[in-house]
């Protein structure tokens, strides 16, 4: 029996369908918040008059922007008053060679906590203009603003991030190699192995969202983080007992990262930045169960979308 061939707006709309969940993660830092947009866009993309849309690209990159940013202003308030650090909801990413670094480093926890300190308007220029490269004419559209509020927007985030984000960072194979120490170190509660791994001065960031018990504070010092972690592998965490917990090492928000599960469900993820010698220099551990439906789909998101 033949197929009815497919409704052609929707093949338009699923072409550009990662494109779109790219763009609005990187507005949201949240993947339920960006799936929720890119339905939500799609529901409007159906009821336009397509007819009208000289590009279809630019048209549905304007309403996911639109949307986005409609929820990353109400969403603030939201973080202002989160239990402990907010960090954003880690997805697993693909390792497909040919996506450029600069697109991973783009989705990163490190970049995405930077991300998290702009106004929505910056972020949204910096996004749609440092990231997927969209012009200042295209963006004002998608935005609503003028092209000289656009460009004062980027030129402000651009300044922000610079001075921000991690300056020094190992290339990825280094990067790689040293997740897997860490990971044999951690696992098997290793803490002088560990030792040699971290930065004198690493900074341990967790995320519990007062949905499980996790440090309030940053955790700081390279023996205390090293005594944290291997602690992991002894003691009974977040209801889980040592015996039934394992981990993996899977690719996170573009970068080498580790997996924990317990009890059938994922229970942490923790992420890593690190030096121009390969040492960690900040950990990022997010363990609030409403922030793991993502990883624990199993759903492997494209660093950049087509």
């Amino acid at each position: 029996m033949n197929r009815l061939p497919a409704d052609p707006d929707q093949q338009v709309f699923q072409h550009h369908r990662n494109l779109l969940f790219a763009v609005a993660y990187r507005f949201l830092g949240s993947a339920a918040d960006a799936e929720d947009v890119v339905q939500d866009a799609w529901i409007k993309w159906s009821a336009a008059d397509r007819s009208q849309v000289a590009d279809p690209k630019a048209y549905l990159a304007r309403i996911v922007s639109n949307l986005a940013l409609e929820r990353l202003r109400s969403a603030r308030h939201k973080r202002e008053t989160y239990v402990g650090r907010w960090l954003p909801e880690p997805i697993v990413t693909g390792t497909d060679a040919a996506e450029a670094v600069t697109d991973a480093e783009s989705v990163s926890m490190a970049m995405l906590v930077v991300l998290e300190t702009l106004s929505p308007l910056e972020r949204a220029v910096f996004v749609l203009r440092e990231v997927f490269d969209f012009s200042y004419a295209e963006i004002a559209e998608a935005v609503e603003r003028s092209e000289t509020a656009v460009r004062q927007a980027g030129h402000r985030a651009r300044e922000h991030v610079r001075a921000r984000r991690p300056r020094f960072a190992a290339d990825r194979s280094r990067q790689r190699q040293a997740t897997e120490r860490f990971f044999a170190a951690a696992t098997g509660g290793d803490v002088n192995a560990l030792m040699e791994l971290l930065s004198p001065d690493v900074t341990l960031w967790t995320d519990g969202g007062g949905k499980v018990r996790q440090a309030l504070r940053p955790v700081v010092g390279a023996d205390t983080v090293g005594a944290w972690f291997a602690r992991i592998g002894t003691v009974t965490y977040q209801g889980v007992e040592p015996a039934d917990m394992n981990a993996e090492l899977v690719e996170i928000n573009g970068g080498p990262g580790m997996l924990f599960r317990g009890a059938g469900r994922v229970i942490a993820t923790v992420t890593f930045d690190f030096d121009s010698d390969g040492l960690i220099t900040t950990i990022h551990n997010v363990a609030n169960p409403d922030k793991l439906r993502a990883v624990s789909e199993g759903t492997t998101h494209a660093v950049r979308g087509s």
